[in-house]
């Protein structure tokens, strides 16, 4: 007898629907599972064999075959378990087959029976539609999740009897719901703020510049002068997430298993740091099976590198295609798969080898050729796309001991948030976003400059040294700097405060 069993499978981030079939038939006992499964599917006939006995089932010791459809697809995970049990049963007649087509089923099973958690529920809840089923039975401890949509009922289950139970209407499992628009603002707590930081007044003017324009933005300073805590406070003073971008946040985050489970929603904007250790493979995403990388899971949130400088050569050098297409293309033989990667990217180093070329209490011990060799490790197609350069100095003592207060984030994000809905507006037609993003036509269009701001900018390129592509990078942030303040053209005094953000243009350090 052949039973039919429906699951789900994802590749990168697309969803696919896994056909199970279990065929039982007369030979010596055995079981064997085919349709490209991974080491975890082909473990998991002795996890199903343990649970069935376990539950008070019989195995059958019969021969069995279990196929994956379709077969051309690798499938990988353990999230098949609860699908190939209740497949065997059906096949062996202990349950009716028929009660197993209205639901598509989810889960990793113990030796016990029960319904172990799973990754990636919430991108499969939003591929399914409930015109093809009654409901997704899962585990409960992916309920949360995967109700953040309305397209299928949710039916959390904690035990492979529970299941059973349920199909054979002896148990009554009730469909979980959760209001997704409520837990959203109700989550957006963050624990961290811009007041926490003495000091450094002007640095947080800049990154308020920055998180207004989606700048990319790049710290420099010595050792112990605030870099990395300022940099973990900027998704504070940036605009709320929207729900749509929470949900595909989520989503993102639900495949690699790294959904918050008191809330099953990432309502607040994504930090990742990840170490300059970090390979390529790690930063980008990819594997055999392709898995989103770094880039991909601060979508929508702060890429933040920490000591730039340390990074392999080759590992920062593939930030340049995301930070342009706010995408990843992994090419594979089989298959090319895309990921989002709509970040900000954050950056700190130090200014010399030793990192205390700038401190004037402490003397650097770096030559000329190791400063210039220490900055050249970033290279020019990199920091082209970098708009923003803040020079982050040492405390004074007066800074560290007296307790002097200073803005909150929530005030800075009211600004921030003012000046993104100008943004959006200006290019609701568009697919830009944020002035950080304009084109060289929208450049033109959106930041006519009047006679004395031309002036300005000339005698900046001229007598500063400021390359020619820091002008369009100038011109940018002055349109921010604009926004910030509510004001349709820009003025003089927005195009002197950009320049002074083009630190390394000017050749600062030699």
């Amino acid at each position: 007898m052949i039973s039919k069993v429906i699951s789900y499978g994802i590749t990168g981030l697309e969803v696919y629907k896994v056909a199970i079939e279990v065929f039982v038939y007369k030979g010596l006992p055995s079981t064997t599972i085919v349709g490209l499964p991974d080491n975890a599917i082909k473990e998991s006939k002795e996890r199903v064999r343990a649970a069935i006995k376990n539950c008070g089932y019989k195995y059958p010791s019969q021969r069995i075959i279990i196929n994956l459809s379709p077969a051309d697809i690798k499938k990988e995970g353990p999230s098949f378990d609860l699908a190939i049990a209740l497949g065997i049963l059906a096949g062996t007649g202990q349950i009716d087959e028929m009660l197993l087509r209205d639901y598509a089923f989810l889960g990793e099973l113990s030796l016990d029976g029960k319904i172990r958690a799973i990754s990636g529920s919430l991108p499969i809840t939003m591929a399914i539609s409930h015109k093809e089923f009654k409901g997704l039975i899962l585990p409960e401890f992916n309920c949360r999740e995967a109700a953040m949509t309305d397209n299928i009922d949710i039916l959390p289950a904690r035990h492979l009897k529970e299941v059973i139970h349920f199909l054979n209407s002896t148990n009554f499992i009730k469909p979980y719901t959760i209001d997704s628009s409520s837990l959203l603002q109700n989550s957006r707590i963050y624990n961290i703020d811009f007041n926490d930081v003495k000091g450094q007044r002007a640095v947080k003017r800049g990154l308020e510049v920055a998180s207004s324009g989606g700048h990319n933005t790049l710290l420099i300073g010595p050792p112990g002068s605030g870099k990395t805590m300022l940099a973990k406070r900027i998704p504070t003073i940036l605009p709320d997430m929207t729900l749509e971008e929470s949900l595909e946040t989520t989503k993102i985050h639900s495949i690699v298993g790294l959904i918050p489970p008191e809330t099953g929603l990432i309502a607040t904007r994504p930090f990742r740091s990840p170490h300059h250790t970090a390979s390529d493979v790690a930063l980008v995403g990819g594997g055999s099976i392709p898995k989103p990388g770094e880039i991909t899971l601060s979508h929508n949130g702060i890429l933040f590198l920490d000591e730039l400088p340390e990074f392999n050569r080759r590992t920062i050098e593939s930030l340049r295609q995301p930070l342009e297409d706010h995408y990843v293309t992994v090419s594979r033989a089989s298959k090319t798969l895309r990921f989002p990667s709509k970040f900000m990217l954050v950056c700190s180093m130090n200014p010399c080898p030793c990192g205390w070329y700038t401190d004037p209490k402490k003397e650097c011990h770096c030559s000329p050729a190791q400063i210039q060799k220490y900055m050249t490790k970033i290279s020019g197609p990199l920091l082209d796309r970098i708009d923003i350069h803040l020079e982050v100095p040492a405390l004074k003592s007066t800074e560290l001991l007296y307790n002097v207060e200073t803005e909150s984030s929530k005030d800075i994000k009211k600004r921030t948030t003012a000046a993104r809905k100008i943004q959006e507006k200006r290019f609701e037609t568009t697919s830009i976003f944020a002035n950080a993003h304009m084109t060289q036509k929208m450049i033109r269009h959106f930041c006519s400059l009047s006679k004395e701001s031309k002036a300005l900018l000339k005698m900046a390129i001229e007598e500063l040294g400021l390359s020619a592509r820091a002008h369009d990078k100038i011109l940018k942030v002055a349109r921010t700097i604009a926004d910030l303040e509510e004001t349709e053209n820009i003025q003089p005094n927005h195009i002197s405060e950009a320049i002074q953000y083009r630190s390394l243009d000017r050749g600062w350090w030699g």
